[in-house]
């Protein structure tokens, strides 16, 4: 298999971890995994038990294939087409142009990141994958003023769904860690970019198709 273009550091980690601020600090191009979210209205979107309300935190309310899709593409040929997705709107409004403009690295983030590792792994894509992980109610409280701030939902749906992922939090990093990413918290996930980043500039330091911590 010839060496792709670029490789794709995944960001995961629980909603509110801060993975998109630190996506944006790294200086690196960024793939916004939230916007393969499935439109309202898809019959295949999950719901929450004992109730007809899409339960969007579920990987299966997101299109993983288009996901890979993309990431493939960005790393053969360093471009392509991405949704724009309002979450609002629980709808994609448009669409985007994501070019590399050569840079060898490029972020991934969003909740379901580490859905992909292992596919985007056996691709040879993958630089590395992480999972941002923190104090819960420190995540929860940035969760809460993010989406109020954003008006992604109702308040009383952000009251309970803010709840239930504070409780389940634990368990999504533990998820997200068996599925092949490593935890770590934002300092080090910096740190990891950014050598990651530097290494991608020094072919020689690559050792086969792909690199993984």
């Amino acid at each position: 298999m010839s060496s792709p273009f670029a490789r794709v550091v995944l960001l995961a980690g629980p909603s509110g971890s801060g993975k998109s601020s630190l996506a944006a600090r790294s200086g690196l191009p960024v793939l916004v995994l939230d916007d393969f979210y499935k439109d309202a209205g898809d019959p295949t979107l999950p719901t929450l038990p004992g109730s007809a309300a899409v339960d969007w935190d579920a990987p299966a309310s997101w299109n993983a294939d288009a996901a890979v899709a993309a990431v493939a593409e960005l790393c053969a040929r360093g471009a392509a087409d991405t949704p724009v997705y309002d979450i609002a709107a629980s709808a994609a409004t448009g669409r985007n142009r994501l070019d590399l403009r050569g840079a060898p690295v490029f972020v991934a983030e969003g909740i379901f990141a580490a859905e992909i590792a292992g596919r985007c792994r056996e691709l040879g894509l993958v630089a590395e994958a992480l999972c941002l992980r923190g104090r819960p109610t420190t995540t929860a409280r940035r969760r809460f003023v993010r989406d109020l701030r954003e008006g992604r939902k109702s308040v009383m749906f952000l009251i309970r769904r803010g709840w239930h992922l504070l409780r389940a939090e634990r368990g999504i990093v533990a998820r997200q860690v068996a599925l092949g990413c490593r935890p770590c918290d934002q300092d080090e996930a910096r740190d990891r970019i950014s050598a990651v980043s530097g290494e991608a500039h020094r072919p020689e330091l690559l050792c086969g198709p792909c690199v993984v911590a």
